[in-house]
């Protein structure tokens, strides 16, 4: 079969026909549909119920630290950062247990680093110019913070191994306004690659020209494969910072969100200890402790990794038929017809299309015209601005199978549409 690039002007015509016919046949169809974000799906949450029933009038509220009912504990119950350093593979005493979200977390170091300084450096809102790396495509939410503080954002392009460490290398090394890097290293958000054990032992290596340089390591997917004998493994970055002279240099960030319930789960922090007492120390302004009910609901809920393991491998049932149907029907459509690529993920939340150069903003427009919601074109990127207007992501994880099984075929329609329409400009 000949590739678009292959056809002549009439048969690139003839396409073009054929496609908008499929695409107005959906079109009329009054269709709702959403792959927008990477929410839980209903059937996903309800393993979690359980939860619910853990804790109730009659039980008791003690654990190691005293009363969870009660005030104190800021860095969280023995037995959650237990629970949490069991799934951050580090030690108790190197975490901070938070509330439902990890973001909170990261959004709160940013601030206090800006407010107050990293452990008695010049706080950054005193400084001409604060810069961070970002990996894209990336996590969208993670650049709104840093544009939220007028930090100026500087993309590192990803590949299979993770980051492009010669460029991260070069602006840490020698840039003293670099001060921090967002990484998502397993099963990356949206790209689905997991850092090579060469990318994380060059993170670990850095030489910061900044004393204050910090990698903001948010390991939200770290349990989440889609297979039981197929996964991705992630080296041990507090370990290899530790071995590499910089124990100091990094911020674990994991929680519970799309473990449990996603607007209820816990989040922690793992970090050195000299950064964790300089962390306790900020937030005691601004709090006296998170919600230590949940914790203990939590640790009572999954007792400990082998339970959560347990659990997850539920979660992936009901998320691989996704996936799944998704690459195979892709496979089968847009595999090879020079319409772009797509991820083949083994976890995370996330499929990453990659169209043509120039077809990213219009296939989302002929999606969303046709009735289905998908994340903006350019999120994946600071300032939302893609420079190569080609990255899609696609989320499976929220539409039950049969909504996703004509999202999937709309959007194979919008894709096609959209590459002959560039083609024959």
């Amino acid at each position: 079969m000949k590739t678009f690039q292959e056809m002549s002007k009439e048969e690139l015509l003839k396409e073009k026909e054929s496609l908008e016919a499929a695409y107005h046949d959906y079109e009329v169809k009054g269709l709702s549909l959403n792959m927008a974000r990477g929410k839980p799906a209903t059937a996903q949450l309800d393993l979690a119920n359980p939860m619910l029933d853990v804790l109730n009038s009659s039980s008791d509220f003690m654990s190691v630290d005293g009363d969870v009912r009660n005030y104190g504990v800021i860095a969280g119950i023995t037995e959650a950062r237990e629970f949490m350093a069991q799934i951050m593979e580090c030690d108790k005493d190197e975490v901070i247990v938070g509330g439902n979200a990890s973001l909170t977390l990261m959004y709160d170091m940013v601030c206090r680093s800006y407010t107050h300084g990293v452990m008695g450096s010049t706080p950054w809102c005193k400084l001409d110019k604060v810069k961070f790396l970002c990996p894209v495509p990336g996590y969208d939410r993670h650049f709104t913070i840093t544009e939220h503080f007028g930090i100026e954002m500087i993309n590192i392009p990803m590949n299979e191994e993770g980051p492009d460490m010669d460029l991260v290398e070069k602006y840490v090394n020698n840039d003293s306004s670099v001060k921090g890097i967002w990484c998502v290293p397993k099963y990356a958000n949206p790209s689905g690659v997991t850092y090579s054990d060469e990318t994380v032992k060059r993170f670990a290596a850095l030489k910061p020209a900044a004393e204050d340089f910090r990698i903001y390591w948010d390991n939200a997917y770290c349990e989440h494969h889609l297979y039981k004998d197929d996964q991705d493994q992630l080296l041990n970055i507090l370990d290899e910072c530790k071995k590499a002279g910089n124990p100091d240099m990094v911020y674990v960030f994991a929680s519970t969100s799309k473990m449990s319930l996603a607007g209820a789960g816990i989040s922690a922090v793992a970090t050195s200890k000299a950064n964790r007492e300089h962390l306790l120390k900020l937030m005691n302004a601004q709090m006296i402790s998170f919600d230590k009910v949940n914790q203990l609901r939590h640790v009572r809920f999954f007792k400990d990794i082998n339970g959560l393991r347990a659990h997850m491998m539920k979660q992936a049932d009901i998320l691989r038929p996704k996936f799944e149907m998704l690459l195979n029907l892709f496979d089968r459509e847009l595999a090879g017809i020079g319409a772009g690529t797509y991820s083949r993920p083994k976890g995370g939340y996330f499929i990453t299309y990659n169209t043509i150069d120039g077809c990213a903003k219009r296939v989302i427009e002929l999606c969303k015209n046709a009735g289905m919601v998908m994340t903006g074109a350019g999120a994946p990127f600071p300032y939302k601005k893609d420079p190569t207007d080609s990255v899609i992501r696609i989320a499976p994880s929220l539409p039950p199978m049969e909504e996703l099984e004509v999202a999937g075929k709309l959007f194979v329609v919008c894709v096609k549409l959209a590459t002959v329409e560039a083609l024959l400009k």
